[in-house]
C-alpha cells in the first residue's frame, strides 16, 4: 500500500499540485523580495531553499527536523529547534520568511515577538498562511486558521507596518477548487454532527490525513489532465480578499 502522507508539509506527490504549485510562487516572490541575511522559519521538505539562497548573503533555515536528503548551498545553514523561541541574537536578520507554518504554532504572539526582536530595524517578515475564509473543512494539523483581518491584527501588534496581500488563482485553479469541494463534501455528510470541530486534534489526524489524501488521490483519477496541469503562473499574488487561497504579508520592523 502507497504511503500515506501526512498533511503537515506541502507533498510533491501530483495529487496535491493545486498546493505545492502556490507554495512554490510564495517562494519565487520571496525571492524577489529578499536581500542580505536571510531566515526561514518551517525549512519543510526543503524545495525553497534553492530560489531563496542565491538571493541572501547567508540564509539559515530552520525546522524541528531536517528533511530527507537535505542538501545545503555554500551559504546556507541549517538550524534544528523548536519556536518559540528563536535561537538567534537580537537583529541579527535582514528579513525573516515563513510559509505556511505560523497555522501550526500555538504561542503565535510570542513567534512575532520573536522574528521582530532578530529583525533589523527596517527588516521584513514575510509570512503566508491559508485564509480561513477558504478552508473546506478543519485541518486538526493547525492550531488555528487566520482570517485576513486576525492575521492583520497579529502582525500589527509588534511591526510598525503590515501589507496585506493574497494568493489568488485563474479559472483552472479555481475549477480544481470546485472539484476538491464536492469531494469534501461527499465525505463530511457523514458527519452530521460536526465531530470534526468538537474532538481533541491529535484524534481527528489519522483519519483527516487518510480522507484527504484519498479525497485528492481520487480527485487525480477523474480529472488527471486538470490537477496535473496547475502550474505556478496559474497564480498570481494582490491585494488581500475574502477568496484568496493564502494570506501573504509583508510586515516591516
Amino acid at each position: 500500500m502507497k504511503k500515506i502522507a501526512t498533511a503537515q508539509r506541502v507533498s510533491r506527490e501530483i495529487s496535491d499540485n493545486f498546493v505545492f504549485q502556490r507554495s512554490l510562487m510564495a517562494y519565487h516572490e520571496a525571492a524577489r523580495l529578499v536581500g542580505g541575511e536571510v531566515l526561514e522559519i518551517g525549512t519543510g521538505t526543503g524545495y525553497g531553499i534553492d530560489l531563496v539562497a542565491p538571493r541572501a548573503t547567508r540564509f539559515t533555515t530552520l525546522d524541528k527536523q531536517a528533511p530527507d536528503g537535505l542538501v545545503l548551498p555554500g551559504n546556507t545553514e541549517f538550524v534544528r529547534a523548536v519556536v518559540p523561541p528563536l535561537p538567534f541574537e537580537n537583529e541579527r536578520f535582514d528579513c525573516v520568511i515563513s510559509f505556511q507554518v505560523i497555522e501550526h504554532i500555538r504561542r503565535d504572539r510570542e513567534l512575532v515577538r520573536e522574528v521582530k526582536r532578530v529583525l533589523r530595524p527596517g527588516g521584513r517578515f514575510i509570512v503566508t498562511t491559508p485564509n480561513a475564509r477558504m478552508s473546506l473543512t478543519r485541518n486538526p494539523w493547525h492550531v488555528r486558521e487566520y482570517t485576513p483581518e486576525e492575521l492583520a491584527a497579529l502582525l500589527a501588534g509588534e511591526f510598525a507596518s503590515v501589507e496585506a496581500m493574497g494568493v489568488c488563482g485563474n479559472r483552472r485553479v479555481e475549477a480544481y477548487y470546485e472539484k476538491n469541494r464536492e469531494g469534501v463534501r461527499r465525505i463530511t455528510r457523514f458527519d452530521p454532527l460536526k465531530l470534526q470541530y468538537r474532538l481533541p486534534r491529535w484524534m481527528l489526524r489519522l483519519p483527516y490525513d487518510l480522507m484527504n489524501r484519498l479525497n485528492r488521490r481520487r480527485l487525480l483519477a477523474q480529472n488527471r489532465d486538470l490537477t496535473a496541469s496547475i502550474r505556478m503562473e496559474d497564480y498570481r499574488i494582490g491585494p488581500v480578499t475574502d477568496s484568496c487561497f493564502d494570506l501573504f504579508y509583508i510586515a516591516r520592523k
